[in-house]
């Protein structure tokens, strides 16, 4: 099973789902990863309460990239308080691949974006 996970994962770093910007975005944030030099920057437009339209940009290694597109996948459609709840275990389970500490920087990066494009603020990883 991980093999299918692990090429979900490459699909996704090769073939990156909803990649791009938006211009105007209603919420928008980019953060990096200092360790490794990962780039993330999710763009979000709502309407009525709902994710209408979300867009990720950034470089990084494969985790980081891939793991914000899936997220893009996660948020499209849902209900701003439905983002809000998300949490690492959501995007960790999503994966489906176990992530060593070392990588969990990267995994988390693309959420780390998303909720302090949302709430105004980076958050804490712990609160993740």
């Amino acid at each position: 099973m991980d093999n299918l996970y692990r090429e979900v994962i490459l699909d996704h770093y090769k073939n990156p789902r909803n990649k791009g910007t938006l211009d105007p975005a209603d919420y928008s944030y980019e953060d990096t990863n200092p360790l490794c030099g990962d780039e993330i920057r999710i763009d979000l437009r709502v309407a009525d309460g709902r994710v209408s339209e979300v867009r990720f940009s950034g470089r990084g290694c494969a985790i980081s990239q891939a793991a914000a597109s899936i997220l893009t996948e996660m948020v499209e459609n849902q209900t701003l308080d439905d983002v809000k709840a998300l949490t690492k275990d959501d995007l960790l389970e999503e994966l489906g691949v176990p992530i060593s500490p070392a990588r969990m920087k990267c995994a988390l990066l693309g959420l780390k974006a998303l909720k302090a494009g949302i709430y105004g603020v980076p958050p804490h990883d712990e609160d993740l």
